[in-house]
């Protein structure tokens, strides 16, 4: 399969550490969004939403969203639960991921990380709001080791990705040791290094 994706988007990451933690073979195909990439005629062929990450299966299918693929990818692993509250519990955190974090976390990065923007010239909503949304998520860590029943799920993954890179956009993360304490054990299940 091909996956489509830009190695500095939180989004794209997750595909990966998916993908690789599974083991699947894949060819990857680095896209520059600054420079337009994801607007191509041949790209919006393919995907005509111009968002990244995308698979291309070998039988020339094409699936795009982020946690959508990563739910693909993981069909019957141990990422994701066979339980169906449990299924449904790792849904729900995919449903807040994109709904609550990522709007927040990944745009003020974005902002600082691909735009250079400096950190005070933040927009202080968005920087509430993605402060709010890692409280929620250092608070859920306090009691628990993993978001979803007692290892590791898509769900983790998917809250991974821009979480870990929050820094880049002028987070500190250290205030929030169950978060932090998650973080290193996610990277340890998925063969990362420490950023």
């Amino acid at each position: 399969m091909d996956l489509f994706g830009d190695l500095n988007s939180g989004n794209c990451l997750k595909v990966k550490y998916t993908a690789d933690h599974l083991g699947l073979q894949y060819r990857w195909h680095e896209l520059d969004i600054m420079a337009g990439a994801t607007r191509t005629p041949e790209f919006l062929a393919m995907s005509p939403l111009g968002q990244i990450p995308v698979v291309r299966l070998d039988d020339g299918r094409v699936l795009a969203q982020s946690n959508a693929i990563m739910r693909y990818l993981a069909r019957g692993s141990a990422l994701l639960p066979e339980d169906a509250f449990a299924q449904a519990e790792m849904d729900q955190w995919l449903f807040w991921e994109q709904n609550f974090h990522e709007p927040c976390v990944a745009v003020v990065r974005f902002h600082v990380f691909y735009k250079k923007q400096p950190v005070g010239a933040r927009d202080p909503v968005l920087v509430g709001k993605a402060q709010w949304a890692l409280d929620v998520m250092d608070t859920h860590l306090q009691e628990r080791d993993f978001f979803v029943g007692g290892g590791m799920t898509i769900a983790d993954i998917a809250l991974l990705g821009y979480t870990r890179l929050a820094p880049q956009g002028g987070f500190d993360l250290g205030g929030r040791k169950a978060l932090t304490g998650w973080i290193a054990r996610c990277e340890e299940v998925l063969g990362l290094p420490a950023l």
